[in-house]
């Protein structure tokens, strides 16, 4: 019986740590619903539907890459979906304190452990072959990352078209952008459900005074099962509440799109426990009027997503400079007067 119920708690820990943000439905929703928020004239070329499609079919990429199961990839991918933003106390830091750089902020989990290890709960090794347990989460680092990514993208496309780029390498800076668009989106879509913020990210753990439900299912259900349950999700008219993509305003800072990261997630932990409290009143369930209630909150979390993604996809092509380096390399190699206007 003993080794039964270790068995069972061994996959619960693994299902734990494998459970994602949104299934694929809400993930590619997501993205549909930040590309109708972009301008015509968006990244200087007309976004086709094919190219559309493709953005919105990126939207479950980093989810794809967790299926193969490989080591390396699930150690370096599945800390970046979420962070566990109770554990800041832990390393004597705030949001307000966050370090810009992720690898400054994994300095600060190291020195802490190393100093005070009795302050962590100790990790089972059998149930942390990915060496990933002792990390809380790198989200608002991966947004921004990717956010400098497609920057890049931008500033070599428009150096392509203004220095004379062929045809091919004008049209495989496109494909870039389009790529990065794509991926990127998973993560905001990501920092949009709130239990990717929280250590209650599968049920409530520890002390529970309010009886809030401790089920291991939870976060799948808020990913898609209720959304299944309720007729599936419809972004044309979640697209009702979405508005014209906005550059954001502190987006040229150092640290900028970082602090911003951080404040969408931080918004979102805020929403944890309404979350779990609508689970308590039956709001979930999908059946009744009553089950059907915190429909509006779950969607209302997708248009978050979107309004977000669409902001920042826009504000990188805004913020983009030339690629001075590439606008070097392409004056040397075509004649003078070759420039593209």
């Amino acid at each position: 019986m003993l080794k039964k119920l270790l068995a069972v708690t061994a996959l619960l820990a693994i299902f734990n740590l494998s459970t994602r943000a949104w299934d694929y439905e809400g993930h590619h929703a997501i993205n549909e619903l930040a590309l109708d928020t972009l301008p015509a004239d968006f990244g200087g070329f007309r976004l086709t539907t094919a190219m559309k499609e493709r953005v919105e079919f990126l939207a479950g990429e980093p989810d794809r890459w967790r299926n193969i199961g490989d080591l390396a990839l699930r150690h370096v991918n599945g800390p970046d979906h979420y962070i566990d933003l109770e554990d800041l106390r832990w390393y004597g830091l705030t949001t307000q304190t966050l370090p810009p750089l992720r690898y400054d902020f994994v300095a600060d989990i190291a020195r802490e452990r190393a100093a005070h290890p009795e302050k962590f709960p100790p990790i089972d090794p059998d149930r942390d072959a990915d060496h990933t347990r002792e990390l809380s989460g790198f989200l608002p680092w991966t947004i921004t990352e990717q956010y400098e990514k497609l920057k890049s993208c931008f500033s070599y496309l428009k150096t392509f078209r203004k220095y004379g780029g062929t045809p091919v390498e004008i049209e495989n800076a496109e494909a870039d952008v389009i790529y990065v668009m794509g991926v990127m989106g998973h993560y905001v879509g990501d920092g949009s459900q709130p239990l990717h913020t929280t250590m209650y990210f599968n049920g409530w753990v520890g002390k529970n005074p309010r009886g809030y439900t401790t089920d291991h299912t939870f976060h799948a259900w808020i990913d898609g099962g209720y959304f299944r349950k309720t007729g599936g999700i419809d972004a044309g008219k979640l697209a009702a509440a979405m508005h014209p993509a906005e550059r954001i305003k502190n987006a040229g800072e150092p640290d900028g799109l970082f602090r911003d990261a951080v404040a969408y997630i931080v918004a979102q932990n805020k929403l944890v426990e309404p979350l779990y409290q609508l689970e308590k009143d039956g709001k979930l369930t999908g059946e009744g009027e009553k089950g059907l209630e915190g429909r509006a909150f779950l969607d209302g979390q997708l248009v978050k997503a979107g309004q977000m993604l669409g902001d920042i996809w826009y504000t990188a092509w805004l913020e983009a400079p030339d690629d001075t380096y590439l606008a070097k390399q392409l004056q040397e190699r075509n004649p003078a007067g070759s420039v593209v206007r």
